[in-house]
């Protein structure tokens, strides 16, 4: 299971990197390997601004659709467009090309509410 050390990561299994203000989020190795086959990723919140923990879209694989939370509070300030067109990227490179959205950061203290790899690893058991 690859879980990079350098990001941050939530209980809902999003991934963040953080650069200032301006956070990266996507969906975990192990999310993606739970939800199996990713076929639409849905994003309708860019230009929104959303509370932490607000549902920001969905990701539907051939098994379910997944609410993706917001892990802080923000704008949506960019979606992953390849991602309307190649979804399963999601599945092949879930921390680089996957990526889903780009936020501005509201309060950057909320930052401090995500929780480490290894912590991350401690709660899906890897």
């Amino acid at each position: 299971m690859n879980i990079p050390a350098e990001l941050k990561y939530t209980k809902d299994h999003e991934w963040i990197k953080v650069d200032g203000d301006i956070i990266t989020v996507g969906i975990t190795d192990f999310a993606q390997s739970e939800l199996g086959d990713i076929v639409y990723v849905e994003v309708e919140t860019v230009d929104e601004t959303l509370e932490a923990e607000e549902v920001f879209g969905t990701v539907e694989a051939v098994k379910t659709v997944s609410d993706l939370f917001l892990p802080v509070s923000g704008e949506i300030i960019e979606f992953n467009e390849a991602l309307e067109d190649d979804p399963e990227l999601v599945n092949s490179d879930p921390y680089g090309a996957g990526w889903m959205v780009k936020v501005k950061v509201s309060d950057v203290s909320e930052l401090d509410n995500l929780i480490s790899a290894d912590d991350y690893k401690a709660i899906i058991g890897a």
